[in-house]
């Protein structure tokens, strides 16, 4: 409550301090002055015109240099009311063609992600995800992500270093006017190499002029917990006795875990009483406010907020504070001049995963015992994290701009210097009840910053009645820098000195900062990277009925190698207004346009040691753990390399793209229809390919990988009610997208490559499962086949298949059961994705429902076959063998699978077999609002000249999902399409709010 008062109270404050007459809007209708490249609407506002109060001056009015025509757009005010808490949750099933994926449900995290138009690139890691994002621009400035180089020293690419955040939390929507979505090159030209996989375009709310106008909203709510049926030893004992009793040893039935050993083991066989404790209804909140005036000379526009989200486990939240200024200026009747700044602070409540923690410390203790089931021991446990240790992580993030804009006569100057800074906090300590009696430590600092400075000239040309011109030139000068420390600390003295801290006597070099941790680690990086970008754009158009557009730019990067430092990049695009011959010839349909593509737009590398030319990675380090230059505290040698080769005449990859779209209304516009047809391939991309032993490099980094995608987009609006005064009004939107890829090409002419658990093959989709075949169990030994030439029994990769073995297909008939007998199954990226969303309104009651669904997408259930591979898991001293808490909550049918021999030698339930491959299809209803428009009740007629808007609502997240898929949400995959089993679940959230405008 004091955050709802305080925040009033300023708000009101503040309006009755200022003077009625400061600054003022230059008409900013549409889009804020610092975003040169956005385009909506070109018309001037009503604003524009003088009033009497006045002095007559010419309005000035930014020139719009993408056409609102070939984006796409979400309808934000609808957005706003729900509790998103990215924008990766906001796009989510609201624009054809754009696949988010969240393999997590815990709040902030950087695991979500976008796909537009397919999948670009091969997955291999994380970094490999980040390079095929979507580039983000708010109010023209294109935002930089957190740099993926501080990848290379982790172990394990569960999350990144530091606060792992995601960045793009920090929108906040009640903040934003618009968001338009660039999926083809004809609008992705102007923004250049950075929006090469597409572009999110979000526009904030600006200053505008007119009597002042106060806005406050708020939202309160909660996240509804996981209900799951708990299990304790007794439940596994009984799950794993039919593994005992049909293929345990006298060894094996000896050996079972300590764990399970005991019945009278209260911590295990007793209560199993552990939910309460991780599984919570959780609050939720957002409270913001704005105040903006001004007159026609200047004007300005103040926005503060704070919310705060939350998981339905293990106490996972994000907390953010948003603050936004916004002033513009008419100085001259010609010149304008603008400035915004966005800044936000992020802080989270990061997962206690076991996982996560011992991959931050890589360092994987002994894993023979699971955390027991009893909410005592658990309690405790939690106990360690909260009083003796500490996990802080946050994130500053500002923008900021300031520019000048002239137009006199048909000519249009913008002028702009902007930022983007962020930077990445976190701060860690594990007492050492925590490890094993060693305690640890990690301190991260990172930041990225982004100085952009763009000048465009525009100018219209008229040639007669029919024909029309407009020319526009621009440069853009980008300098990135990224920089990290990082440090981690073991063994300290005590679990009362809590900093990775320096000490000793700087008179003595042997103990000049000297750390009080018996074995520290510390990285340190930082990266530079200029883009200058050259741009020219010629838009014709005749009779206002044929348009033609090209674009011609010039891209060079420092991170390019000098002889392939520039890259050209042409893009042509046409479309054809149809409405005056539809008129003419009477035809059944009310509007109809044709347009078409075709153009190439170089990408960019997100590293700068390709630009250095033949070099090597330099790794001194050990097999266990190669980013530590010891082995338990003790130097060690190694040969300095052996991976990552750079080589002569890296070129710039690119993707080329041609597609074609029809756009059509009928019934007067009243059923809209919209499909698009494109082909897209990106070329000459880098792969990391295994090379011959004999030249001392595990791989080299080669050119020449090209991806193809293909796909058709839907999108149809139908006004099945039409609004009617006091009537019912219905409207319904439906948006589908189909996609599939194939890779064109590999790098030196090969046709295949494997590369970890992926497998590569030309002419083949690269985002498909390789998986052997399995038809069912070797009952006895004798009923494994044997070679007739050789008489070898049949076996994996060297070991003979026994009774209680899986009847793996020998596909080529050479009696060895190994990769070459694997088939492509299923894939990860789903081929069919979409959404059906309806509004109705009644009076002054709306309701909004929204449906998003996915088809022909498969998941590899790897939850599942950890499961099952209990006995090759039990004490291996590997990190993919936790179990977390959540082991104990029932999930596994065994009716869906085969018993097999869980000791084989062969590992039987291996994750890459065709067992663990399931439909991940589903079909979900994402949201549910309510809402109630007092402003428009007849009992408030008095009141309407105080309230611009009064508006009650209530919303719901999450609500149900129907799917095949037998493990848990089927959208809690990773990048390539495996359900670890750790993600946190997407919780359902239910909220109510009101906005109010004065």
């Amino acid at each position: 409550m004091k955050n709802y008062f305080a925040c009033f109270t300023f708000l009101l404050f503040i309006n009755a301090c200022l003077p009625e007459a400061i600054v003022a809007s230059v008409s900013l209708k549409n889009i804020p002055i610092a975003a040169p490249y956005q385009e909506v609407d070109s018309a001037k506002s009503k604003k524009d015109k003088p009033t009497e109060n006045t002095k007559v001056i010419d309005s000035v009015v930014l020139r719009n240099y993408v056409s609102k025509k070939i984006v796409d757009s979400i309808d934000v005010k609808k957005a706003a009311l729900f509790p998103f808490n990215s924008l990766q949750q906001t796009l989510k099933a609201s624009v054809s063609g754009v696949f988010v994926q969240e393999p997590n449900g815990e709040p902030g995290t950087s695991e979500q992600g976008m796909l537009i138009r397919g999948i670009s690139r091969p997955f291999f890691t994380k970094s490999d995800v980040a390079l095929a994002q979507p580039a983000i621009f708010i109010n023209g400035i294109p935002l930089m992500q957190d740099n993926t180089f501080s990848d290379k020293i982790q172990k394990y690419d569960f999350s990144p270093l530091g606060s792992a955040t995601n960045l793009l939390s920090a929108i906040d929507l009640d903040n934003v006017a618009s968001i338009h979505v660039v999926k083809g090159l004809d609008a992705a030209a102007i923004y250049g190499p950075r929006a090469a996989n597409g572009a999110i375009l979000i526009t904030t709310k600006n200053a505008h002029e007119g009597k002042r106008e106060i806005s406050f909203s708020s939202a309160y709510g909660f996240v509804d917990k996981d209900m799951v049926t708990t299990t304790n030893g007794v439940d596994e004992s009984s799950f794993r006795k039919i593994f005992y009793d049909k293929f345990a040893t006298a060894q094996e039935r000896a050996n079972v875990p300590g764990f399970l050993s005991d019945v009278s083991n209260e911590n295990y066989y007793g209560a199993s009483n552990w939910t309460d404790l991780y599984y919570k209804r959780a609050p939720i909140y957002t409270i913001n406010g704005s105040i903006t005036g001004g007159t026609s000379r200047s004007n300005f526009r103040f926005y503060g907020a704070n919310s705060s989200s939350a998981g339905n486990a293990d106490d996972a939240k994000l907390d953010k504070y948003v603050a936004s200024f916004f002033i513009n200026m008419l100085p001259l009747k010609w010149l304008t001049v603008s400035s915004m700044v966005n800044a936000t602070k992020l802080t989270r409540d990061r997962n206690r995963n076991l996982r996560d923690r011992f991959a931050e410390m890589q360092y994987v203790p002994d894993l023979s015992s699971p955390i027991a089931p009893n909410k005592i021991v658990y309690s405790n446990l939690l106990d360690q994290y909260k009083h003796k240790s500490f996990d802080n992580n946050a994130n500053n993030v500002i923008q900021g701009s300031f520019s000048l804009n002239a137009k006199i006569k048909k000519f249009d100057f913008l002028s702009r210097i902007s930022f983007d800074y962020n930077e990445n906090m976190r701060d860690v300590f594990y007492n050492s009840q925590l490890l094993d009696g060693n305690n640890y430590v990690s301190n991260y600092f990172g930041y990225n910053q982004r100085l952009n400075i763009d000048n465009v000239l525009s100018y219209s040309y008229t040639l007669d009645s029919k024909n029309d011109f407009n020319f526009l030139v621009g440069h853009t000068f980008t300098n990135d820098i990224s920089k990290y420390n990082y440090g981690q600390g073991y063994k300290g003295p005590s679990d009362y000195v809590r900093i990775n801290s320096v000490g000793g006597n700087p008179d003595k070099k042997d103990e000049y900062l000297k750390s009080l941790f018996l074995i520290v680690n510390r990285f340190t990086d930082k990266q530079k990277i200029n883009l200058s970008s050259l741009y020219g754009k010629v838009e014709y158009s005749y009779h206002k009925e044929f348009f033609l557009t090209a674009v011609l730019r010039t891209d060079g990067a420092s991170n390019m190698q000098p002889t392939n430092r520039w890259f050209f990049s042409p893009i042509v695009s046409a479309q054809w207004n149809l409405e005056r011959i539809i008129a003419k010839n009477n035809l059944p349909v009310s509007r109809l346009k044709v347009n078409a593509t075709w153009g190439r737009l170089g990408t960019l590398y997100t590293s700068d040691r390709y630009a250095a030319g033949p070099q090597y990675t330099s790794e001194i380090g050990w097999s266990a753990n190669p980013n530590m230059s010891s082995y338990n505290g003790f130097g060690t040698i190694t040969r300095p390399y052996s991976s990552g080769w750079v080589g002569y005449d890296i070129p710039w990859a690119y993707v080329q793209e041609a597609s074609i779209g029809f756009e059509a209304g009928m019934l007067k516009d009243r059923l809209q229809a919209k499909i698009d047809l494109y082909s897209k391939t990106n070329k000459r991309m880098l792969l990391d390919v295994p090379t011959n032993a004999e030249y001392g490099y595990a791989n080299t980094y080669q050119p020449g990988m090209d991806v193809n995608n293909r796909g058709v987009e839907l999108a149809l609006q139908a006004a099945i009610l039409a609004p009617k005064k006091g009537g019912i009004t219905w409207n319904v939107n439906f948006n589908a997208a189909y996609n599939t890829n194939k890779l064109n090409a590999l790098p030196g002419g090969l046709n295949e490559i494997t590369v970890g658990n992926q497998k590569l093959v030309v002419g083949k989709p690269i985002d498909r499962f390789w998986v052997l075949q399995s038809t069912g169990v070797y009952q006895r030994d004798i009923d494994v086949p044997v070679n007739p030439v050789n008489y070898q029994i049949l076996n994996y990769k060297g070991l003979p298949l026994l009774a209680g073995d899986p009847k793996w297909k020998d596909l080529n008939g050479d009696y060895i059961i190994n990769e070459n007998d694997k088939i492509e199954l299923g894939n990860f990226i789903p081929r069919i994705t979409g959404n059906v969303s309806t509004d109705l309104t009644y009076k002054n009651f709306t309701l909004d429902l929204n449906f998003a669904f996915v088809g022909k997408r498969n998941i590899l259930n790897q939850a599942a076959a950890n499961r099952l591979d209990f006995a090759a898991r039990a004490g291996s001293n590997d990190i993919n063998s936790i179990n977390e808490i959540t082991f104990w909550q029932k999930g596994l049918d065994m009716a869906n699978y085969p018993v097999y021999n869980p000791w084989s030698a062969v590992q039987a339930y291996r994750t890459d077999q065709d067992i663990f491959i399931e439909n991940g299809a589903y079909l979900k209803l994402r949201s549910i609002s309510i809402g109630y428009d007092i402003t428009k009740a007849g009992f408030f007629k008095k009141q309407r000249n105080n309230f611009r808007r009064l508006y009650l609502y209530a919303t719901a997240l999450n609500v149900f999902t129907i799917t095949p898929y037998t493990g848990g949400d089927p959208e809690l995959v990773n990048y390539t399409g495996v359900d670890t089993g750790y993600g946190m679940s997407i919780p359902k959230t239910y909220s109510l709010g009101i906005k109010l405008d004065l």
